[in-house]
């Protein structure tokens, strides 16, 4: 009941990207894994490059069908924004303090819990702990020359204390790993929640690889250090990206523009036409000034709320990635202090 509850929510936002602002989200994988997507349960990781990724993994999850059992790995605050955070925290997403104490506990306790989850779901993390922009990627590439490892052009610096307890617990009962990397072509521009709701296309290319999750390595370190060549391999496939304008390793597979969303949309505008118009015939509100007021005010905090979930979507207003470099002589050390001062 709570899966279809929010995804008659969620296809509002879907609907959104397919019907109002025409955004085409295009795929480009294989099609055995096209095939499985919403079959299987899955650990999605992804580049985080966008202030709309999470709605562009629920228009890939709603064309495989599994948009109610998709749950994401977020900032504690998130599930303070009204009415979508608030379901994200009904639907049993998991929210995380940046405090690696506190929030490995919560880790361990909710996914354990996805263990007996009655349908295919996707669990979806990103693991480079915030949103890319151009002053985060300066302290990566920073930290990256101070400590010898490859320096990253399009992507963050993975942080991987999060995905190595995920695949710990999770490779009993989880059979994929969906590696995804999100690109804008440079004929279109960045999608935004403004540009949304004004009703702008975009264009988004989003390429997905799938890993057995049997194949990775049994050591904590060996999983983390996978984690790390998995997004090296990802800069290059951007670079790639950025010099073609299109993933040419894969095919371009068709999802589509199911009316699902359209359809839903307009129930729910029925319903509510509907129960405002008997709720003003029954309060008189319109026929005084106080209920004229009463109205405006009413819209005026809606509109407010609007408001703080397009600000609280913007990319600059994301948290500054603590990136710091580090003198110790070893790979491993200074990996972990990196993380540690991240976290």
């Amino acid at each position: 009941m709570n899966r279809v509850v929010a995804e008659l929510l969620w296809l509002e936002l879907v609907w959104i990207i397919d019907w109002w602002a025409g955004v085409k989200v295009q795929v480009f994988t294989d099609p055995e894994t096209f095939h499985s997507m919403g079959k299987e349960h899955a650990l999605v990781i992804s580049n985080h490059r966008s202030d709309i990724d999470w709605l562009v993994g629920w228009v890939l999850a709603q064309r495989s069908g599994c948009l109610g059992s998709t749950l994401a790995v977020m900032k504690k605050s998130s599930k303070f924004l009204p009415v979508i955070g608030w379901s994200m925290w009904f639907s049993e997403y998991l929210f995380l303090e940046r405090s690696w104490a506190k929030d490995e506990r919560t880790l361990k306790s909710g996914l354990q819990q996805l263990r007996d989850f009655p349908l295919p779901f996707w669990l979806a993390l990103f693991v480079e702990g915030t949103r890319f922009t151009q002053a985060k990627l300066l302290a990566a590439q920073e930290y990256a020359a101070s400590a010898g490892l490859p320096v990253p052009r399009n992507v963050l610096i993975p942080r991987t204390k999060g995905f190595v307890s995920a695949v710990n617990h999770m490779r009993s009962f989880v059979p994929a790993i969906y590696d995804v990397t999100v690109a804008i072509p440079k004929s279109s521009p960045a999608p935004t929640m403004l540009r949304l709701f004004r009703g702008k296309s975009s264009l988004v290319h989003v390429h997905i690889k799938r890993h057995a999750m049997k194949d990775l390595p049994e050591e904590d370190e060996a999983v983390a250090q996978w984690c790390r060549d998995v997004f090296v391999a990802k800069d290059a496939l951007l670079d790639k990206h950025i010099a073609e304008d299109t993933f040419s390793d894969q095919e371009l597979q068709d999802t589509g523009r199911p009316i699902k969303s359209l359809v839903v949309v307009i129930l729910w505008a029925c319903v509510v036409v509907t129960g405002v118009v008997k709720f003003l015939q029954w309060s008189s509100l319109l026929s005084s000034w106080k209920g004229v007021a009463f109205s405006a005010f009413g819209l005026g905090v809606v509109t407010l709320l609007m408001h703080i979930l397009i600000m609280f979507s913007q990319s600059e207003r994301s948290t500054p990635s603590k990136v710091a470099p580090t003198k110790k002589s070893k790979n491993s050390e200074q990996l972990e202090a990196r993380d540690n001062k991240q976290d």
